[in-house]
Formats: structure tokens, sequence, C-alpha cells
């Protein structure tokens, strides 16, 4: 190994991460999704300001009746439901949800899958055998209907999809972490770092942990879009947060309203690209991130 690859290896965590930020910021596909992502966290901070109607709210027209099936005009902009609710409204309300499920899951897996592949590669043995041995239990179960059962013995709850994405999510990060640990642990600012008296977890959380941040981040990301994904999915058979505006319960409502058959396109049709955006953009991050995270692909 030369000087030069030992000196890159042994660089600081946040050097290396911001190295590894621009050198993703240098990739369209990851600035796309980027810009995915910063325009539905604009959207749910600013959600209140960028509505027109309470989401919720029966609207009524001049002559007293209510604005029901109401058209995309200046009025609806993208028309209003069957109970005459204002759907641009609900789809700038639905973006807050998204955004908490979201963040909250991915911070949550990205947090869960680190620590169990750092535990994992670096003490190895008894403890990586029962950590992976765990993370097979939890990818041999099936997701969805586990989000559905969960939802169905707990009170219906937005945080029922946050939990079951923590539980059932964290072993793919995990995973890759601890093949990540794998390789580190035997480096030669590591073993220099055990020669001068420092404990374990010293080792593992300052001197392994910073080099493998930006896979902790990249993960992190991804699970924003299946967490949002999955929220979706409840939400449209009926297993969602009834108090919550979202996109899952925007589609269900459109569906039990029969919008398709009705060709309502202007209400199914954007809370459906709004998902499939997000869900994209996690998937655009990660093929942006591949050879900053692997170089060996760029050959």
């Amino acid at each position: 190994m030369t000087d030069a690859s030992q000196t890159r290896l042994a660089r600081p965590g946040a050097s290396r991460l911001w190295s590894a930020a621009r050198s993703i910021l240098r990739d369209p596909f990851a600035v796309a999704a980027l810009a995915i992502y910063l325009a539905l966290t604009l959207m749910a901070i600013f959600a209140d300001e960028l509505r027109t109607h309470d989401p919720t709210q029966i609207l009524f027209r001049a002559n007293g009746r209510v604005a029901a099936n109401q058209p995309p005009g200046e009025a609806f902009l993208l028309g209003t439901t069957n109970l005459g609710r204002d759907i641009y409204s609900q789809l700038i309300a639905g973006s807050r949800n998204a955004l908490m499920v979201g963040v909250t899951a991915a911070i949550s897996v990205a947090a869960i899958g680190t620590l169990v592949g750092l535990l994992a590669g670096y003490f190895g043995g008894r403890v990586d055998a029962f950590l992976m041995r765990l993370a097979d239990v939890a990818l041999a179960i099936p997701f969805l209907p586990f989000v559905i059962v969960l939802s169905g013995f707990l009170r219906a709850n937005t945080w029922n999809v946050v939990i079951a994405v923590a539980l059932l999510l964290w072993p793919n990060t995990a995973r890759v972490i601890r093949a990540q640990v794998l390789t580190l642990k035997g480096r030669a600012y590591v073993e220099a770092a055990r020669v001068t008296g420092a404990s374990d977890m010293r080792i593992l959380f300052v001197h392994v942990a910073p080099n493998i941040l930006p896979l902790t981040f990249l993960y992190g990301s991804v699970a924003i879009g299946w967490a949002i994904l999955t929220e979706a999915a409840v939400s449209f058979v009926g297993f969602g947060d009834p108090s919550r505006i979202s996109w899952g319960f925007m589609l269900q409502d459109a569906f039990v309203s029969q919008a398709l058959s009705r060709g309502s396109w202007n209400w199914f049709l954007p809370p459906g690209l709004a998902i499939i955006a997000v869900v994209i953009a996690g998937f655009l991050l990660a093929r942006g991130a591949e050879e900053v995270l692997f170089p060996k692909l760029r050959s």
C-alpha cells in the first residue's frame, strides 16, 4: 500500500464525508435526486403558505352547492374530490407527512444498521454470528404483511410504519457496513491506535465509524423512499392514520370514489407521481454514489 493510500484512508471522517459529497455532486443522477429531496423538504416546510385551502375542509361554490368533482382551474388548481376538498392543498399537506415518515424512518434504519454492522464487523465471533442471524430473521419476514398486521393489532397510526421500517429494513444497511468494517479493522491506522492503548469502543467509534459515514448516509437516503412508499401502501389498503392527510390516503380516497373509472386523473395522478418521484430519488442517489463508494466500478 502506498503512502498516499494510507493517508487517504486515515483521513478524518468529516473530511472524507465532504470529499464524498463533492464527488456525488458531480454526478447528474445524484444532483437530480437531491433536487427532488430538496423540493419535498421545501414543500413540507412551507406547506401552510403553499396550500390554498384547508385540505380537510368541504368547499362550496358561489351558489351554495358543494364544490364536488371540480376540474382543475383558477379556483382549484388540481380540482376537488367528490366531497368538495381541494386536491392541491391535500397534495401539499401530504408532503409534510411524507417528510416526517421518511426522515424518521431513515434515521432509525441508518442508526440501527450502522450500529449492528459496526459491532458485528469489528468484534466478529459470537457477536457477529448472533447479529447476522438476527438480520436473517428480519429479512425473512414479509415486509408489507408485517406492516399491515402491526397496524391491525395497534391503533392506526403513522408511527406504526416508522417502527416497521426500522425493524425490518436495517439488515441491508448492517450487512454492507459490516463488510466495510471487516476491511477497515485491519488497516495500519487502526493497528496503530490499538498499539497506543486505545479501547475497542474508541477505535470503533473514533477511528472506524467515521470512515463508513458515507455508506450510512447513502442507505439512510434510500430508506426515505421505502418508508414513504410503505406508508402509501398501508394507507391505500385502509390501515393508515385516518387523522392525517397523506399521499397514500389520497390514492385510497380516489380508489374508493372510483376516480379512475370516471377519468379524474387530476385526483389520483399527482399523489402517485409524487410517490414515484421520491422513490426514484433514492435509486438515483444510490446510482450516483456507486463510483464514489466503490471506486473499482470506475474501471
